[in-house]
């Protein structure tokens, strides 16, 4: 009897037996799509609000960034239970989303939120930014045909990652604002937002500019970001490893042996301590790592998508608007975002038309429903191609982690409508305070 003939045999015999092992993954994840996506996900209500910032607001950059702080309260991690009885989703599973669109040259601030938060979210903004104005509205990506792209309308798209590992960080507003709310001076309060209202106040009555931040509170224990960041400090700084504790029983070994305990090896002390021997480069990315993880944390996806009518006059290079902002949270030794390959809607190979075809309708829905980069085929934003075949291009991966402070850089509201575009609606008049013994009854 030979080999082949004796595991034929045995796979005749005991096939039965592999079958649960071989389906339990397609099952698992089959089961989990089902009960996250098709149950739990379609049973929460969205909505979206529209903020109308006043003409002026005196308030620091700091005052977004505690916003989104006390945001960061939505978290609520799902217990076993909750994940795979109910569906709950991990890595974060409650979500909001800041954007900004610009709809024929108009522009509009939005959030989109779970109905539940609302009013913990608008106390939270009007405690910050009492002249502010909210209100429910329409989805404005509704507004289009939901086919795009089609014989009348098409689009540009693509993701935003980091160049480097996402626990580097990159330039934030402390680097462009000195606080001092009393006085508003160009020299004192250089905002690069202005210059993405005054681009995207330019767009032609066919087209329009949709950006949306993404972000998911998370903690520690579910990505462990923090534990990362302290890692690569301790590294940057020199700083020696913690030594594993002595083992009981290797000490009773030795004394049993050779009638003596090894002594712990002498750690050498240098005359100048590790941090004071970092160069001025490698002791502000450090500063910038340990800042870093020393705020909240947040799971987070940046997309744009550039709509136009194909018929009608309009500018395909719009969609680097984008880019060009972002430019200005670059630097070489920290961090920089940049467009994430796998999702920007250009095919260079194979079946070009189709491809591209597929990815466009593909960013456009993941656009409307505020989806990760890549789904569904990952969560995380890395792509499951095999042996390095995935689409390459800057960038580390679909998803990142961003603080508090670096979600307040990329969106917050004009400090002087009237100093960056007509094209936002402001608030005509300061609302007060109702008189004091109006009668409430």
């Amino acid at each position: 009897m030979t080999l082949l003939t004796i595991i034929l045999l045995f796979l005749k015999n005991w096939w039965w037996f592999f079958l649960p092992i071989i389906l339990v993954f397609p099952f698992k994840t089959i089961y989990l799509w089902w009960i996250r996506w098709e149950m739990w996900y379609k049973k929460q209500k969205w909505i979206l609000l529209e903020i109308k910032p006043p003409k002026e607001i005196l308030k620091p950059f700091r005052a977004m960034e505690d916003i989104i702080n006390v945001l960061w309260g939505i978290y609520d991690g799902a217990n076993w239970r909750e994940r795979w009885c109910e569906g709950e989703l991990i890595k974060g599973p409650y979500w909001m989303s800041f954007e900004m669109a610009s709809i024929g040259g108009k522009i509009h601030f939005y959030m989109r939120i779970l109905a539940v938060w609302r009013d913990m979210i608008e106390a939270t903004i009007y405690s910050h930014y009492p002249e502010i104005e909210i209100s429910v509205v329409d989805d404005y990506t509704r507004q289009v045909p939901q086919d795009v792209p089609n014989a009348e309308w098409d689009l540009y798209s693509e993701d935003y990652s980091t160049m480097k590992d996402d626990i580097l960080p990159f330039k934030t507003y402390s680097a462009f604002f000195e606080e001092r709310p009393e006085i508003i001076k160009e020299e004192k309060r250089l905002d690069p937002l202005d210059s993405l209202l005054e681009a995207m106040a330019k767009l032609k009555p066919a087209e329009q500019l949709w950006f949306q931040i993404v972000a998911a509170p998370i903690t520690n224990g579910d990505i462990p970001w923090i534990t990362k960041g302290k890692k690569i400090a301790n590294q940057l700084a020199k700083r020696p490893a913690e030594k594993p504790a002595r083992v009981v029983w290797r000490e009773a070994a030795d004394l049993l042996i050779t009638g003596t305990i090894t002594p712990p090896p002498k750690e050498e002390v240098g005359l100048i301590a590790p941090e004071l021997r970092l160069t001025p480069g490698e002791r502000e990315v450090l500063k910038g790592v340990e800042n870093k993880i020393s705020k909240q944390g947040f799971r987070t996806w940046i997309r744009i998508v550039y709509l136009y009518k194909r018929k009608e006059p309009h500018n395909r290079g719009n969609y680097k608007i984008i880019r060009s902002y972002f430019n200005h949270f670059m630097t070489e030794n920290l961090n920089s975002l940049v467009f994430w390959g796998p999702t920007r809607t250009r095919i260079h190979y194979w079946l070009k038309e189709r491809r591209l075809f597929l990815r466009k309708r593909k960013q456009f829905r993941n656009y409307i429903e505020r989806l990760p980069s890549l789904f569904p085929r990952t969560e995380d934003g890395v792509p499951f191609w095999p042996f390095g075949l995935a689409p390459r291009g800057p960038g580390i991966r679909g998803t990142i982690i961003l603080n508090s402070e670096e979600l307040a850089t990329l969106y917050h509201f004009p400090a002087k409508i009237e100093a960056v575009t007509p094209a936002i609606t402001p608030i005509e008049a300061k609302k007060g305070g109702p008189p004091p013994g109006l009668p409430t009854e």
